[in-house]
């Protein structure tokens, strides 16, 4: 496991970017993941400029789809903590525990039919295929 680094021990590098965290998602928590890739700041700046443009930035998504779609992302990988993350993210947004339910349902059934298809190696029919 690593050292979760606490903002009162980081160095200005790892402030900075704990202070943007606590700008832009406009609490005075942490999560243990920041503190974590704290043991690295190349890698902790990196991963929240990426999360930051991608999961809050403009785009054609709006933010519960984007959230949802992490989740079954998150369920398909099996990482705990980004589940739980992203299930809180998603209640904040707005999410139900029938919106929960169903998404569960669809990433359930995703796995099933990929592995079948997979399995018995099934090929793409024509018209399903791109003409690009």
């Amino acid at each position: 496991m690593s050292q979760l680094i606490e903002y009162e021990n980081t160095s200005d590098e790892v402030r900075a970017i704990y202070d943007d965290i606590r700008a832009t998602r406009q609490t005075d928590l942490i999560n243990n993941f920041w503190k974590a890739l704290a043991n690295h700041p190349p890698t902790l700046k990196r991963t929240w400029e990426t999360v930051k443009e991608i999961m809050g930035g403009p785009g054609a998504l709006d933010p519960l789809t984007r959230e949802l779609i992490y989740i079954a992302v998150s369920v398909t990988n099996g990482c705990e903590y980004c589940i739980a993350s992203h299930i809180a993210a998603a209640r904040q947004k707005g999410m139900s525990e029938a919106v929960l339910g169903e998404l569960l349902a669809i990433v359930a059934l995703a796995n099933t039919t990929n592995r079948l298809a997979n399995g018995y190696q099934v090929p793409i029919d024509q018209h399903l295929k791109s003409t690009n």
